[in-house]
């Protein structure tokens, strides 16, 4: 342990997701000596790659807006941004079986189940919602209230209900309007900013390329990775805050934690009971994300909105409709994502059960899909992924700077009024790393 130089210090960061990738990198650059604790066998945390069949790609899905400026900036600083290609993408739109087109104005006209009322007081709600600036008085608005007042009854239990649900279960009746101000929000990004249309833009090869690249750099910047190494706890000592782990012990000046808040609980037994209750009373919901290679393409739309009752998952999300099918060597990749609480049965359910009921619902979605078309299917389960947006969020957050000495705990939890995405991810840790203070008692400022 201790300081390695004149104003260094040693750090620990706790978690290898692209949090704790760029924390760490922020400050190797900065002259501390950083060593990285992840549990997995792989970095990159809901960003990691893996095996699908022949072919490597993200476990969940992700997208880069234009708009997206922290992940850009980040694709910048690891000689990436220039490889990325930039498409405009097609939307889907699910309802009574139906798949339609909702790519366009025109479209959006024809939608099937909104009266031409309904269709111009939704298009009035976005509109206005793209140009709020202040989300403090929607942050103690229950979404129902804003929606309904806005859009009216009917829109809500049509199409907005059927949304809220797929992405927030139970939870929605608990979430605030500054949820989907925030979607509205990013969409809309990139006309804020002066750009005449937002554009989708991956980098080639996906995350395992960018995780490739930021392992390179955080090596060469000095950091140790420790991958492979769950963390046992965290107590303190005259020292420092010490680190264990299953094959030892280390001991550093500083810890920052970039888990979930319920992890920093688990691993910190000398947290006040106080303390630890607002640590846990975080309520996170979870993933079950399928992925399917499939030899055929579905239909062209890159997401797929789902309204109807009784889909075991909640979106059809056509991945190769955006990036160039050569990745998957000619073939489509799809995934299908079910949002649940993570005592949610779907988290039980076996593979081949969930391959089964998932498959036979996206074939009613998709005739034309047949049974052989689908050539790999796995199953990525994740039981913690994003906070619930409930109402007065931004005043239940748990402390960035804990009681004990040298720990701090930076996580997704911190990214309010935003949605799970990889730029608010990367928002967040680019200014933990940049207000991570030297001096004893340590304070952050994600404002």
């Amino acid at each position: 342990m201790s300081s390695n130089g004149h104003g260094a210090r040693t750090y620990a960061v706790i978690g290898g997701g692209m949090m704790g990738l760029t924390v760490a990198l922020r400050l190797a650059e900065q002259g501390h000596a950083v060593t990285l604790y992840e549990a997995s066998n792989r970095l990159g945390g809901l960003a990691a790659p893996w095996q699908l069949g022949p072919i490597t790609w993200d476990r969940h899905y992700h997208v880069t807006l234009l708009s997206d400026s922290f992940t850009r900036g980040l694709f910048r600083d690891l000689a990436l941004e220039d490889e990325m290609n930039w498409v405009t993408t097609r939307t889907g739109f699910a309802s009574a079986g139906r798949v339609v087109s909702m790519s366009n104005a025109l479209e959006y006209l024809r939608l099937p189940g909104l009266s031409p009322i309904d269709k111009g007081r939704l298009a009035a709600t976005i509109l206005y919602g793209s140009r709020v600036d202040d989300w403090s008085a929607l942050e103690r608005t229950p979404v129902e209230d804003w929606l309904v007042r806005l859009s009216g009854r009917s829109t809500f239990d049509k199409l907005w209900r059927p949304l809220l649900e797929a992405k927030l279960g139970d939870g929605w009746r608990e979430s605030s309007a500054a949820f989907i101000w925030a979607t509205i929000q990013r969409l809309y990004a990139a006309r804020r900013t002066g750009l005449k249309k937002e554009m989708f833009g991956y980098v080639p090869g996906g995350y395992s390329r960018v995780v490739e690249r930021f392992t390179e750099y955080l090596t060469r910047a000095g950091v140790k990775l420790r991958v492979g190494q769950p963390v046992s706890r965290i107590v303190t000592s005259p020292q420092g805050p010490r680190v264990e782990t299953p094959s030892g012990s280390e001991t550093f000046d500083r810890v920052v934690f970039t888990t979930t808040p319920r992890t920093v609980a688990r691993l910190c037994p000398e947290l006040s009971s106080q303390e630890r209750a607002t640590f846990e009373s975080v309520a996170y919901q979870g993933v079950v994300c399928a992925s399917l290679l499939m030899e055929r393409p579905l239909a062209g739309y890159y997401l797929t909105y789902l309204t109807d009752a009784g889909l075991p998952f909640t979106a059809v999300v056509e991945m190769s409709a955006f990036v160039d099918p050569a990745e998957f060597g000619g073939k489509s990749l799809v995934y299908l994502p079910k949002y649940a609480p993570a005592g949610d049965a779907v988290f039980e359910q076996d593979d081949a059960t969930l391959e089964r009921e998932f498959t036979t619902a996206l074939r009613r979605l998709f005739p034309e899909a047949v049974a052989n078309d689908v050539l790999a299917f796995r199953v990525s389960r994740v039981k913690e992924v994003f906070p619930l947006p409930v109402l007065g969020y931004s005043s239940k957050l748990p402390p960035l700077t804990t009681s004990l000495p040298g720990v701090t705990a930076v996580s997704s939890a911190h990214i309010v009024n935003g949605t799970l995405n990889v730029n608010d991810t990367l928002r967040v840790a680019e200014r933990a790393a940049r207000s991570l203070r030297l001096q004893d008692g340590l304070r952050i400022h994600l404002d």
